[in-house]
């Protein structure tokens, strides 16, 4: 057992980095005269979609920001979205977009992702944003990946020669989110639904990222004492992707599911929209 578990509490951590957020987007008003404006766009009515979109926009709100939000008809076409985004691309008041993950079937989402402008990339997911990043290259970072990586960086968590292994490898959370530790001079393994021998991999880590995307997949007995273990997922009924109930004494340190990884994305995508604003209006 570990002799302490610390609790990776993102819900505190994200509120103390809004007041910071607050001060700095008073600054940009009163050296510009202009508010910082996130654009958040949906395609479709998906009931969790919607919520996620409203938390941002709240968000935005709670620091001073001014959220614009776009809503498109579930029938919308890849051509109609494309434009849509070149329509944000071209307005000087936009600071940052954010097409709400997923889109409806018929959209090609990465040829939309792609049409983001980089300078407004402020979630980190076009193909320039995640080269840019992974080779250490100034870029905003996937929000969620980047929330959990300052989310370690806080508790002073050490990273650099310690085993992370990542089980998850899609291109927003868990392909990005294996980069920013090996720029941190972490091993990365990274896995998924199908690795074979699974559990012995994951028991060799010292640090555990869930981002699969399935309730409890991991187990908790795969885990080894004293790893660090951040979870990703969010499922009905409070669950992660992890067995955390069962592996919080057990660990150096953890994230609650709900009030760690969550709040962090959303309060890294709010400062990622503000370092945007501070360069684009030059405050």
């Amino acid at each position: 057992m570990a002799a302490t578990s610390t609790l990776l509490d993102g819900k505190g951590l994200s509120k103390a980095m809004e007041a910071d957020l607050k001060v700095r987007v008073e600054k940009i008003i009163a050296q510009t005269g202009k508010v910082p404006v996130l654009a958040t766009i949906l395609v479709g009515n998906d009931p969790s979609s919607e919520v996620y979109v409203k938390m941002k926009g709240n968000a935005c709100e709670r620091v001073g920001m001014t959220s614009v939000r776009v809503h498109l008809p579930e029938e919308t076409t890849t051509e109609e979205l494309l434009a849509a985004i070149e329509k944000l691309n071209n307005d000087e008041q936009i600071c940052g977009i954010l097409l709400q993950h997923p889109v409806p079937h018929q959209i090609d989402e990465r040829a939309c992702f792609d049409k983001i402008a980089i300078d407004k990339d402020v979630d980190g997911v076009t193909c320039l944003g995640f080269g840019r990043m992974s080779m250490n290259e100034p870029a905003y970072g996937s929000a969620t990946p980047a929330g959990i990586m300052e989310l370690l960086k806080h508790y002073k968590l050490p990273l650099a020669g310690k085993h992370a292994v990542v089980v998850g490898r899609s291109p927003i959370l868990g392909k990005p989110v294996a980069m920013m530790l090996l720029n941190e001079n972490a091993t990365v393994t990274i896995c998924h639904s199908k690795t074979d021998n699974l559990p012995a991999l994951i028991k060799q880590a010292d640090i555990v990222v869930g981002a699969v995307g399935r309730p409890e997949f991991i187990r908790a007995e795969w885990i080894k004492d004293g790893a660090v273990v951040v979870d990703a997922g969010y499922h009905k009924g409070g669950l992660g992707d992890v067995e955390i109930s069962k592996v919080k004494d057990r660990a150096a340190a953890y994230t609650p599911v709900p009030g760690g990884v969550g709040p962090m994305t959303i309060a890294t995508l709010i400062a990622q929209t503000v370092a945007s604003a501070e360069k684009k209006l030059k405050a």
